[in-house]
């Protein structure tokens, strides 16, 4: 069974460390991450990003007893668990069957893990124009045509990551 908690990321070692001691071996930990390529000072930086922040999806079969949720509760760097996880196993199931399809071999999230059915505007995460909002004119299967303010310019879909506002 997955659980869904909030996690202070400097203590994500020692938190890791408990639930291994209170749980055992068989407990799984995912958090999909996301390599940027920011531009600083003419520079590029490569850095790496949570895709669910300060979240963390944490799998043992154990979960679906609540005296162990109980338990694990007031772990140091645990802020909370989200309630109702109970409920949405299946979405959970089928988040993380989404980003694992979408991962490199290096396990960072793809751009084709954000899904751009509507063409409305989006947003670049990564490369030369990040934090710029755009129209998607015309999708390629390497490439997007887009409007950014006044110009028509092409992108790369495998060099840039961005995602729909």
């Amino acid at each position: 069974m997955w659980i869904i908690i909030k996690i202070n990321k400097k203590k994500i070692f020692t938190l890791k460390k408990e639930l291994f001691s209170k749980l055992g071996n068989d407990i799984k930990f995912y958090s999909p991450t996301i390599k940027l390529k920011k531009f600083i000072k003419n520079k590029i930086l490569n850095a790496e990003s949570p895709l669910l922040g300060d979240y963390l999806l944490c799998f043992n079969q154990n979960f679906k007893n609540q005296s162990i949720i109980n338990s694990i509760k007031y772990s140091r760097g645990l802020k909370y668990i989200l309630s109702n996880f109970i409920n949405s196993q299946k979405e959970i199931e089928d988040f993380v069957k989404k980003c694992k399809q979408n991962e490199d071999l290096n396990g960072y999230i793809k751009q084709s893990f954000f899904n751009f059915e509507q063409k409305e505007n989006c947003k670049f995460i990564s490369g030369p124009f990040t934090n710029f909002v755009f129209d998607i004119l015309k999708e390629n299967k390497k490439s997007l045509d887009i409007l950014l303010g006044d110009y028509k310019v092409s992108v790369s879909k495998e060099q840039n990551l961005f995602r729909p506002v």
